[in-house]
């Protein structure tokens, strides 16, 4: 070494030179504590103290922001492992201030080649044109106030899809994760070009990345991955064919981006350009791909909110549906349609994002003799308590119906019921008032034709009538169920209305969804509803004497437009031939049971009922009409246990009662026989049942009583209990109405 050389190395030492430089130099140990920093570092990161004061401080030190701790873990192990890493972080300055760093870093070889560091060079990240920085935070944030636009996760993807393409991308691709397979999720081309069948993977479909594809290498190192020349540089293709479309189309550089949201690895993104566009820039450099990653990030966070209410919305959905009925019942006389329709996500009233399940119920309830409870309601408010209280309304409204009673009593009755799920005021801030909910319950019989009604606050249902269309007169629409429970005082009671209606009648009953709040197709504010009736009318009239189903997907799809409230619609139709059936008027005479059996059984016999059938039916006929008989020929007297002392005689010594009947199952003594009484026995046939009807003038219910083994009656109602499908009692304006019913097997047509 010559004088000179010394000279020079005295003149120049290191720090010297890294001290003049324009960039952060630092070195660190295998364990990331800092050795060296220049004094451009010291600027550059804000570090309180002289760069000779640094040595010893965790690299951690540079202020990452928590979102790039995970970058520079990254890039310890990369370059530990002897690769190169280039990347962009934030750091946070100590007063606050965010300042964005291009760095890279190499590995610090001792000469014997093993590796004892790493050294970081970086510099603040440069800016392109002040009119491509524009562009770019103007791109950000219409992804950003898209991706506020819905929850729903295919819209959420189509619009990110549709902002990146064609400002940044000639194609855009976003995979997700559903389970451990990977999903092309949304692809979107410029121009409207779109790949063979058989190359791309198209939407929907499963797609596997070998080793080494730049999407396979961007999801396992968790960092975006640039190729900036295709040309120059080989991965490889899922397949032959999809690397065939590639070179056709002319790709010419690519960026990928892994979705990660809350530490978990949804997917991953990609953009390419291609020859199908002419720009400026053909191909991507590190700010496109820092670019993407900022991208990547909000859409990952998109995505997993999305998904995350997509699964609150199937799990309330699931539990809605749940509480509605599964299967359409067979019914005489009726052809039956029903819709329920959840609206979809959006933001209403001030009352944030809504799962949009809410409380619309319907339900067919079979009651008695073959007549037919009808309901349909609507529970203020929506998401999952709203689905919980419907639950309980239907579920409360079903057993109530199982009374036989009228259709207004049955809404006094729910209206008492929603008073008992208030809560009262408590320290902790929860309390719930009443529930309150709209609701209208018929009740049609199919072969009087005849219906009966109440109306609890609901819109009137449609009345479809030889092709004329209009809406159900009601004279009482009555409040609201548990409107009495918020202490509002002089409200009107609930009244039953009846009417008969034609053959081939509709009705065409639906909750308020589906006429409010409607977005006219022209985007001008919405539909009133007066319009959005006058289209359902319009649509219903359109398909008149169709079936049920038929009418139903008519009312479904009459107003135009997203819903913005759930809906239900029910439809039945009644049927233009009138329903077999028989019935006669006897004397309460112990000489009449033998003629009603005998009516009875000529009657089955005309209806094409098997033998066996017959048989039973007739059996059970015997017995009920004994026992009207016996207890409808004079008024009750008093209970005869009551006058009797302990331990008086059963069975033999007590007085007997004919046919197996005791008087005990009615409460109240044997009567003395009154001619002047009557008894009316009705009979009707249906496609698979039978079902038998005695009216008489006495109020007094049957019940079943357990008969010792010594006892002669008392079995009367057991017998009919266990031999008939189903059996009970109702009281009428008249007296009350036993029935029974027993299954019958298809015969010839009953006349």
């Amino acid at each position: 070494m010559s004088g000179w050389d010394e000279a020079v190395r005295g003149y120049l030492p290191p720090d010297t030179v890294l001290g003049q430089i324009e960039a952060a130099v630092l070195v660190t140990d295998r364990l990331g504590n800092l050795l060296y920093a220049n004094a451009y570092a010291a600027k550059l990161f804000d570090f309180p103290d002289s760069p000779e004061r640094l040595a010893g401080r965790s690299l951690l030190s540079l202020g990452f922001e928590e979102e790039d701790l995970g970058k520079a873990a990254d890039l310890a192990k990369q370059v530990l492992r002897g690769r190169a890493w280039d990347g962009t972080f934030a750091s946070v300055r100590s007063g606050g201030s965010r300042v964005f760093i291009r760095a890279q870093a190499v590995p610090l070889r001792h000469p014997s080649g093993s590796i004892d560091g790493i050294v970081i060079v970086g510099r603040q990240a440069t800016r392109r044109s002040s009119q491509q920085e524009r562009e770019r935070i103007g791109l950000l944030e219409r992804i950003g106030e898209r991706l506020a636009r819905s929850l729903e996760l295919g819209l959420t993807l189509r619009h990110v899809a549709e902002t990146l393409v064609p400002q940044f991308a000639d194609h855009c691709f976003i995979d997700l994760y559903q389970g451990d397979k990977l999903f092309r999720r949304a692809q979107i081309n410029v121009g409207g070009w779109e790949p063979a069948p058989g190359t791309w993977a198209a939407v929907g479909e499963q797609i596997n990345y070998p080793e080494g594809h730049f999407c396979q290498q961007a999801m396992a190192r968790l960092d975006p991955v640039l190729v900036s020349n295709l040309v120059y540089t080989e991965f490889p293709a899922p397949h032959a064919q999809s690397m065939q479309a590639s070179e056709d189309v002319g790709l010419t550089s690519i960026v990928a981006a892994p979705l990660v949201a809350r530490g978990e690895l949804l997917g991953v993104i990609s953009l390419a350009l291609s020859r199908l566009t002419e720009r400026e820039e053909s191909h991507y450099d590190i700010d496109d791909r820092d670019f993407l990653g900022a991208v990547a990030s909000r859409v990952a966070v998109a995505i997993d909110t999305a998904l995350l209410f997509e699964e609150e919305r199937r799990t309330a959905l699931a539990f809605q549906t749940s509480l509605l009925p599964q299967v359409k019942p067979t019914l005489d006389g009726l052809d039956v349609a029903w819709r329920y329709v959840p609206a979809k996500p959006l933001e209403t009233h001030g009352q944030g994002i809504q799962t949009q399940v809410g409380g619309d119920w319907y339900d067919l309830i079979p009651l008695s003799a073959g007549r037919v409870g009808i309901v349909i309601g609507d529970v203020e408010g929506r998401g999952a308590r709203a689905a919980a209280i419907m639950g309980q309304l239907r579920a409360t409204l079903r057993a109530f119906a199982q009374d036989d009673k009228a259709p207004a009593e049955i809404l006094r009755k729910l209206d008492d019921w929603c008073r008992t799920l208030s809560t009262p005021h408590s320290g902790d801030g929860e309390h719930f008032d009443s529930p309150r909910a709209s609701c209208t319950y018929l009740v049609y019989d199919a072969w009087s034709r005849s219906l009966s009604f109440a109306n609890a606050g609901h819109d009137a249902p449609l009345v479809v009538t030889d092709g004329d269309v209009a809406e159900l007169h009601i004279e009482h629409h009555g409040v609201l169920l548990g409107v009495r429970g918020t202490g509002v005082a002089g409200l009107p009671t609930y009244r039953e209305e009846s009417l008969t209606l034609k053959p081939g009648t509709t009705l065409v009953l639906y909750t308020d969804g589906l006429t409010d709040r409607r977005q006219r197709a022209d985007g001008s504010g919405h539909y009133t509803e007066a319009e959005a009736r006058q289209m359902l009318c319009a649509a219903v009239r359109g398909v008149a004497g169709s079936s049920a189903e038929v009418i139903a997907h008519a009312a479904e799809q009459a107003v135009p437009g997203d819903i913005d409230d759930d809906m239900a619609i029910v439809v039945v139709s009644t049927s233009r031939e009138d329903l077999a059936s028989w019935q006669a008027t006897f004397p309460a005479e112990a000489i009449r049971v033998s003629e009603a059996r005998r009516d009875a059984q000529l009657t089955f016999e005309r209806w094409g009922l098997p033998r066996d059938q017959s048989e039973l039916a007739c059996l059970l006929v015997s017995e009920v009409v004994t026992n009207v008989v016996l207890h409808t020929a004079a008024p009750a007297r008093r209970h005869r246990m009551a006058l009797e002392p302990a331990g008086a005689p059963t069975g033999p010594a007590a007085a007997s009662v004919p046919n197996g009947w005791d008087s005990d199952e009615f409460g109240d003594s044997f009567p003395e026989a009154h001619p002047t009484r009557t008894f009316t026995l009705r009979l009707r046939r249906g496609a698979s049942a039978l079902w038998v009807e005695v009216f008489d003038a006495d109020l007094r219910l049957p019940r079943i009583r357990s008969a010792a083994d010594t006892d002669e009656g008392g079995r009367g109602l057991y017998l009919v209990d266990q031999l008939a499908t189903r059996w009970g009692s109702r009281p009428t304006k008249d007296g009350k109405a036993v029935w029974f019913e027993v299954p019958v097997s298809p015969g010839r047509d009953a006349t």
